[in-house]
């Protein structure tokens, strides 16, 4: 597990830091300022659209590989911008690399990990994913800044590959990351399971994924921790623009401090990861389907936050929240999708459907502020969703899929 979690930190800090350096290729080639939200959008369709095809590919040779197959395209994705390749072009094809590695890393860790620590593994690989996001970013500002500049004049790569980017050393830094991360990507061990070959022709993954889809979302457990990943990760893509907003509108701040509130969301999602993966076993993950009320009930809370204090205890809280929450459903759903399907096929599903709703659930919020709806009416919605959303699957989970489990045990 360490070197899994190395190897995955390495790769996804390199990831967030490409997403501000593509950014501000953008806006040095003079593109218009609606091109640089596609970038996400574009990173985010990867998933959607390939997702049928990277479980295959995952289940086909050992994970391993397949994550050092993924972090080579997104080397060539980041040499791309490095030689000029339009950045949009470059970093769809950093998203073709994401959507692979995503399925043989969460694939791997549930034929690595028994499932009694399963919730636990889950906990540090969201630890490890939130902390390399927030230094991703982090380190992104720091490549891009002015006072990095200094350093083409040492590496002189601009005479050298003629692509004539101020950008060019901040490049080749992120270039040795995604090295860094291939080399240490060799020490994670492989686990030895092996899946039948998959016909690879385009309707027979397709026919296959919609199979899989179907029984994911039939099986009783399966259905519980799909839906409530899918809504937890298409409201925590909503929330990240909705605090930043919020912090301007209702705070006051500006960006710089609003971005604060994001990192404290952040920080709180590790604690939240870390709690989950110290106090909660796997046979008791849908015990925390309660918690997912709660997330709920906060969010409007956020409509009579005065001062700034308050706003990072209350995000902090959020994060918490969330964390301690999607944990163990994740590692719940991974376990179930790996003895109905195989690993990669059912984080095939799982990131599509998680995606998909991310998509969904930002173009709504796109519509609401275009519709003239303010933030904080925005707060009350949202937390509305999630309340009566969560309440739903509670009350799904009692009714029906919990008697259908004590059924099964005592027969």
């Amino acid at each position: 597990m360490a070197s899994l979690l190395a190897a995955q930190f390495v790769s996804a800090l390199a990831d967030n830091a490409l997403l501000l350096l593509a950014m501000a290729l953008l806006a040095e080639q003079g593109y218009p300022v609606f091109w640089i939200p596609l970038l996400k959008l574009l990173f985010t369709l990867s998933y959607v659209l390939l997702g049928p095809w990277v479980g295959a590919w995952a289940d086909t040779w050992p994970k391993r590989r397949v994550m050092m197959w993924a972090n080579g395209i997104k080397a060539v994705a980041c040499l791309g911008m490095l030689s000029g390749v339009p950045p949009m072009l470059a970093f769809g094809m950093a998203g073709l690399g994401a959507a692979m590695y995503a399925p043989a890393k969460y694939g791997l860790i549930t034929e690595l990990t028994p499932a009694e620590h399963l919730v636990r593994a889950n906990g540090w690989i969201e630890v490890s994913t939130v902390c390399a996001a927030l230094l991703g970013v982090m380190l992104g500002g720091l490549l891009v800044s002015d006072r990095l500049q200094a350093l083409q004049a040492i590496v002189q790569f601009n005479q050298l590959m003629g692509a004539g980017s101020r950008f060019n050393a901040s490049l080749l830094m992120l270039l040795l990351l995604y090295g860094l991360a291939a080399l240490i990507n060799r020490l994670v061990p492989d686990s030895g399971v092996r899946y039948p070959r998959h016909a690879w022709h385009v309707v027979a993954v397709w026919q296959q994924f919609k199979q899989d889809h179907l029984k994911l979302w039939r099986d009783p457990l399966g259905s519980i921790s799909l839906s409530v990943t899918t809504l937890f990760w298409g409201v925590g893509a909503t929330l990240q623009l909705l605090v930043l907003a919020w912090a301007q509108s209702a705070l006051h701040l500006n960006l710089e401090q609003a971005a604060y509130l994001q990192g404290a969301t952040a920080l709180g999602v590790i604690a939240g990861a870390a709690l989950a993966a110290r106090i909660v076993a796997l046979q008791h993950a849908p015990k925390v389907l309660m918690v997912g009320m709660l997330l709920g009930a906060l969010l409007p809370l956020m409509a009579w936050v005065q001062s700034t204090e308050v706003a990072l205890a209350l995000t902090f809280l959020l994060g918490l929240v969330g964390g301690f929450f999607v944990v163990p459903m994740n590692a719940l759903l991974q376990h179930r999708g790996a003895q109905l399907l195989t690993a990669g096929r059912s984080i095939s599903v799982q990131n599509v459907n998680e995606n998909a709703n991310i998509l969904v659930m930002m173009g709504i919020y796109s519509a609401l502020l275009y519709g003239g709806i303010s933030v904080v009416d925005v707060c009350w919605l949202l937390g509305g969703a999630v309340f009566l959303g969560m309440a739903a699957v509670q009350w799904r989970y009692w009714k029906y899929v919990r008697p259908s489990l004590r059924s099964v045990k005592a027969a």
